[in-house]
């Protein structure tokens, strides 16, 4: 009877836990959604008309949402932020804003690789968030030294490219050598400051666990990457997964010559 009493009462706990997370989160300018990808596809691996960009922006354009947001993890991209068509029949929204943002750890490389990754270190990132001044930031090209720099940024320019309400949000989610089913990928201590910052640590761990399961019922792409992801893996560490730049009579092509230069 006590282990019931017990149970019921954790159980609880959990219930008022997600629903004050729920809805604290709903009243908010950041919808979290979670994790959009598994592996790289292509490479690079967020520009126009690239399968997993088509994928976020039918996922913000079904949210009625003008702009989305995707966070990395800093390697040597500029992070540019573009324009996205969304498919046929998705929503009213002929395209949705791309907005792009990373963040580099200036105590170390963060969540690279498992191998890489101090565990004691991420379990005080978990429990107490991310400390002030420890991650520096790369959006479009520049790069802001505070989290509050970046996010300035982010928000001015959803607002010029017709943001209205919450803008949803993912964290990029590649892997490039260990497991994708366990590694959570790019941009994951990213997205939690984000939540962090925005709604507070137990909001933090309800959508970050929810993300995490996110692109097993959302990406399409889920049984290719994962099935292949060894291969996968191989070939964008190989270079066969670049997309050829030489060819300038698609717009995709001249996007990468013109914005992209160094992309990763």
């Amino acid at each position: 009877m006590r282990k019931l009493f017990i149970l019921a009462f954790v159980f609880a706990i959990l219930i008022l836990i997600v629903g004050y997370s729920y809805v604290t989160v709903s009243n908010g300018p950041i919808t979290p959604l979670g994790r959009l990808s598994f592996v790289k596809v292509e490479n690079p691996d967020m520009f126009p008309d690239h399968p997993h960009s088509i994928l976020l922006a039918d996922d913000a354009a079904q949210r009625g949402s003008a702009c989305a947001l995707v966070v990395h993890f800093a390697g040597s991209s500029n992070y540019r932020s573009y324009q996205q068509k969304v498919s046929n029949n998705i929503s009213n929204n002929s395209s949705v804003y791309i907005i792009e943002a990373s963040y580099i750890d200036t105590h170390g490389i963060g969540s690279a690789s498992l191998k890489q990754i101090n565990m004691w270190d991420s379990m005080k990132v978990a429990i107490f968030g991310v400390p002030d001044g420890r991650y520096v930031y790369v959006s479009d090209g520049n790069i802001y030294p505070t989290y509050d720099a970046l996010m300035t940024h982010v928000n001015e320019i959803a607002q010029e490219h017709g943001q209205q309400g919450p803008i949803p949000m993912v964290w990029h989610g590649t892997v490039r050598t260990d497991n994708p089913n366990i590694d959570p990928g790019c941009g994951f201590p990213f997205y939690f400051q984000i939540l962090c910052k925005t709604y507070g640590i137990l909001p933090a761990y309800v959508y970050t666990l929810y993300g995490l399961i996110f692109p097993y019922m959302n990406d399409p792409y889920k049984d290719y990457e994962l099935s292949n992801s060894t291969t996968l893996q191989k070939m964008y560490n190989n270079g066969t997964l670049n997309v050829n730049k030489s060819n300038t009579t698609s717009n995709t092509d001249k996007y990468i010559l013109n914005n992209m230069s160094g992309y990763d």
